[in-house]
């Protein structure tokens, strides 16, 4: 068999690994998934994304969304009230990134009765 393609040089393959490495970490986080779903709805509050995020802690939910903005997939508006108003929502790029996680959503709610069912026969197997 062939390479359809020629093959990039081994450093620049590797940097490119690295990159998408570290895209692909950032974005396959379980608490960014959830986060990108939920504001793919709408703009959201801090206490709102939280109640709607079950288990997330304020220090990790703080953090996602920090990330995100950084990597430009969130907004986040101040709005000058007293107590201020801080709302968040998906940029373009956020926007982009909903249909990936939309998919392996979908692929999940599809799967789940047989990945269980894999997981107790490996585990059966397992104690045998």
């Amino acid at each position: 068999m062939t390479d359809s393609h020629p093959r990039l040089p081994v450093e620049v393959e590797s940097a490119d690994c690295r990159a998408i490495s570290d895209i692909l970490s950032r974005v396959g986080d379980k608490w960014t998934v959830l986060v990108v779903e939920i504001l793919g709805t709408g703009p959201s509050r801090f206490n709102e994304l939280r109640r709607q995020v079950g288990g997330i802690s304020q220090k990790m939910l703080t953090t996602t969304l920090r990330q995100l903005e950084r990597d430009g997939m969130v907004r986040r508006t101040v709005t000058a009230t007293i107590p201020p108003r801080v709302d968040y929502e998906l940029t373009d790029l956020g926007r982009d990134l909903l249909v990936p996680v939309h998919a392996l959503g979908d692929w999940a709610r599809a799967n789940m009765a047989k990945i269980e069912s894999a997981r107790l026969r490996f585990d059966e197997e397992a104690e045998s």
